[in-house]
């Protein structure tokens, strides 16, 4: 078993004191000279969350010399670096509302930017007044230099607040940015969450601070955070009309100096007529600006807000009662879900902006067959011609039974009407390409062509995927030669009992008894896209469990938190139970203020072999020695070990673990065990055993053991958690070559990972948590694939599958002979890392 000393490891870091701590960086924000003078500007859509329906579609506004995104849902990163947006050059982050489904990529974005080059980069964001909160449940994983830039606008509903606003006061437009590029206000919309319930007695102490005066006469909260929308309102400056010569002339000026001043808009004394000439007697008469509305309006409790909005009565182009005619607006982007767009009062307010080219970007079903990541579509279709049974089709392969309605239909009335595409823009500028361009849409993503490609670019691949094929047919075969007649008809279990050194707890075991799914590796392929079902997944969600705080690791969690919640709602269910390091409660508690997330927290601590002892024999809380070496006396951990905890509510605790041992007893789990590991403060890995079973003639089976290493550098604890496991699943971030690399930020190699698994005797070992500088396929010693299988985003191994895992190695190697990552943003590599 490797020591410490013999490993090596980097014990600042691991005790979160790491001298090269981003938190210490003053980050770069660029200050950019402007060009008042546009030649290209436009608005285009980002189509992140369009093929997977959970996430809000992210906006660009482009500038020469500007770069502005409103909304950073989760993706957007991923989505930047494939479409080649650089993030560097986004000055401004813009969010319509401040929740997963808007918000869910900016952690990662800022720590990206933030982990750019040698002094890192931080970039605006601005929200409403609930970004405040967004920002203190970011602060207990990134660093405070990434977050100064953080503007919040609009009322501050805070419990001590006692001013009273007016509605018109709260829907006046809040200018932003105001120069000579672009004015951008922003208009918030509250929902009328009571407008059925009576009014409080004046004497409520809530009275004073919390009601608001509604349209409608009605009293209403003023709100709680999450639940304000904001309308943005993009105005560019007009086109000043052409100057002519000519007419100069004729009112007696010479051409020179007053030419110049005419064109800056200032009268000017002709040089041979007693008149004054003015811009307006020589210059063509000027174009207004374009204007671009961005509205979200999630509910229809915010929609009534919205009609009465009268700020937006001037952006109408035609004002009642007034004697000038308002602004026209040019393109209107809505945001707004199905449900809402689809009510008849939300209609007719779209037809008071006239003309105007309405783009729908909520959920639109038909957008679910067009993957938004063609490089992620691209390697699941080729992985699933070479081993359908390890890496399921692509999801826009099956869509072909489904109902893509689109909701364009519905607006008969509006001719200006289309629903989004990724990337389809709405060009701004030059005046004369006004209007939309489709040029830069994908196209539909077709397996068959994908294919062709790859027959065409590696021929042995037909063979190689009848190989693979074999491999289970001729497991199938030994299965047939040794299942006795009298047990034949009944069977429906895969034994696989004629391979060499297969564990007990694999003998007669069952495709339904457990199938692991890879979410996340590290790999070029992003785990989100192109799965069916995962609905139904977040449904059945019975437990989450997070390694450690670093952002790779969890920032996922609130949006797939909120989404169990709205899947499930208005179905009787229990809380979902998180185990996590404590650092994440502080995270989930802070954004739980802003959305509610259904979920109950346990501190991994409180999962270990020693604290789950304490809890039967009824001493939790109590000081304990839980058996491992990683922070004994005399260890190079102890004086971190020592560090005072935050208290225990022991009948907090007791009745969470009551819950927890429900949950792994559900699940057919004997144990869910976590133990500390070298990567940060407060990191785990954990191992889950079956419990045992009987076969058909009463012999007893040991029931199999899966460990998850999480992130972590080879140590004593990890070995012992996965004595004779059935698998074991490691971290392998960097090359054998990287070794110095590893130790510095407390993660393995590939040849650690291995050496770890055979130290442990497990036997299966899978790699994942890979760095995107390497090859996709890891190098590692050719004499430890008997028992090592890569990891993939979306791989999906059963266990009754395990014993042919290896085999299909050398075919993946085949696949992506010829491919290295080249990740388009170099930067964008290991930025979590350095900046954590």
């Amino acid at each position: 078993m490797p020591t410490e000393a013999e490993v090596g490891f980097n014990k600042r870091r691991a005790e979160g004191r790491d001298k090269n701590d981003a938190s210490r960086k003053n980050l770069h924000l660029k200050v950019r000279k402007l060009n008042p003078i546009n030649t290209i500007s436009y608005v285009q859509i980002l189509g992140t969350g369009m093929d997977t329906q959970d996430t809000s579609p992210s906006v660009l506004l482009f500038f020469d010399k500007q770069r502005f995104i409103f909304n950073a849902g989760e993706g957007l990163q991923r989505f930047c670096t494939e479409h080649k947006i650089k993030l560097s050059k986004i000055d401004h982050i813009f969010l319509s509302r401040v929740c997963s489904e808007t918000a869910g990529g900016l952690p990662g974005l800022l720590l990206t930017l933030a982990g750019m080059g040698d002094e890192g980069m931080s970039v605006n964001v601005w929200g409403p007044s609930d970004l405040k909160y967004l920002v203190d449940a970011m602060r207990s994983f990134i660093p405070n230099a990434a977050m100064v830039h953080t503007k919040s606008f609009g009322p501050n509903f805070s419990t001590d607040e006692s001013t009273v606003l007016s509605r018109s006061k709260l829907s006046d437009p809040i200018v932003l940015i105001d120069d000579e590029v672009v004015k951008l206000s922003a208009i918030i919309v509250q929902p009328n969450c009571f407008e059925n319930k009576p009014p409080m007695p004046s004497n409520s102490p809530a009275h004073s601070s919390e009601i608001l005066d509604s349209p409608n006469g009605k009293r209403q909260p003023a709100g709680k955070p999450g639940d304000m929308s904001v309308v943005y309102v993009c105005e560019l400056p007009e086109i000043k009309g052409k100057f002519d010569p000519e007419k100069a002339k004729a009112l007696g000026l010479k051409p020179g100096p007053k030419y110049r001043e005419l064109q800056l808009g200032n009268s000017v004394k002709s040089d041979r007529q007693n008149i004054m000439v003015h811009p307006s007697d020589v210059m063509d008469p000027s174009l207004p600006g374009p204007i671009v509305l961005l509205v979200d309006c999630p509910t229809e409790s915010h929609l009534e807000s919205l009609l009465a909005v009268k700020s937006l009565n001037s952006y109408c182009g035609q004002v009642d009662n007034l004697p000038e005619a308002g602004k026209s607006v040019t393109c209107v982007i809505h945001l707004s879900p199905a449900s809402v767009v689809s009510c008849s009062n939300y209609q007719n307010w779209m037809k008071k902006f006239g003309s105007a080219q309405h783009i729908m970007a909520g959920h639109e079903k038909k957008n679910v067959e067009i993957p938004i990541l063609k490089s992620s579509a691209k390697y699941a279709a080729r992985l699933n011609y070479l081993c359908p049974q390890f890496f399921p089709a692509p999801g826009f392969g099956s869509l072909q039974n489904c109902s893509l309605a689109s909701s364009e239909g519905s607006f008969s009335d509006l001719s200006e009407v289309i629903c989004a595409e990724n990337l389809l823009k709405f060009t701004l500028r030059p005046y004369s390409h006004l209007g939309l361009d489709r040029s830069c849409i994908p196209s539909k993503v077709v397996s068959e062509e994908i294919i062709d490609g790859l027959l065409s670019e590696i021929p042995e691949i037909v063979e190689a995927a009848e190989h693979v094929s074999q491999l289970w047919q001729q497991s199938s075969q030994r299965k047939e030669d040794l299942v006795p007649v009298f047990d034949y008809k009944m069977m429906i279990e895969e034994p696989w009992l004629c391979a060499d050194g297969v564990p007990a707890s694999l003998e007669n075991i069952r495709r339904d008894d457990l199938e692991i799914v890879l979410l996340g590796t590290g790999s070029s392929q992003p785990s989100k896209y192109g799965v069916s079902g995962a609905d139904d997944a977040v449904r059945g969600l019975s437990c989450i469990w997070i390694s450690h705080i670093h952002a790779d690791h969890h920032t996922g969690l609130a949006r797939i938190l909120a989404l169990r919640r709205d899947l499930l709602k208005g179905v009787p269910r229990e809380p979902l139970l998180v185990i996590g390091p404590r650092q994440l409660k502080r995270y989930l508690d802070a954004y739980g203020r802003l959305e509610d997330l259904d979920m109950v927290f346990l501190d991994c601590k409180h999962t270990t072999a020693a604290s789950l002892d304490s809890f039967d024999d009824g001493s939790l809380g109590t000081p304990v020695d839980d058996g491992s070496t990683l922070f004994s006396k005399g260890s190079r951990m102890q004086s971190y070990f020592k560090r005072p905890g935050s208290p225990i509510d022991k009948d907090a605790v007791s009745h969470i673990l009551k819950k927890f041992k429900g949950v792994i007893h559900e699940a057919g789990l004997k144990s869910l065990i976590s133990f500390p590991v070298i990567h940060c403060p407060q990191a785990f890995g954990v191992a889950l055993q079956a419990e045992e079973r009987s076969n058909s003639v009463g012999k007893v089976i040991p029931g199999w053991k899966i460990v998850y290493s999480g992130d972590t550098r080879p140590c004593p604890e990890l070995v012992a958690a996965s004595q004779d496991a059935t698998v074991l699943i490691h971290e392998a971030t960097f090359e054998e070559s990287m070794i110095e690399e590893a130790i510095a930020k407390n993660h393995s190699t590939t040849n650690e990972a291995i050496e770890m698994g055979d130290a442990a005797n497990a036997y299966r070992i899978i790699l994942t948590h890979f760095s995107q500088r390497y090859p996709k396929i890891p190098v590692f010693d050719e004499s430890h694939m008997h028992k090592t299988c890569v990891a993939f985003d979306m791989m999906s191994i059963n266990i009754a599958d395990l014993p042919v895992l290896p085999k299909v190695l050398p075919y993946l190697k085949l696949l992506f002979k010829n491919e290295m990552v080249v990740d388009e943003s170099d930067d964008v590599v290991d930025a979590v890392a350095s900046a954590s």
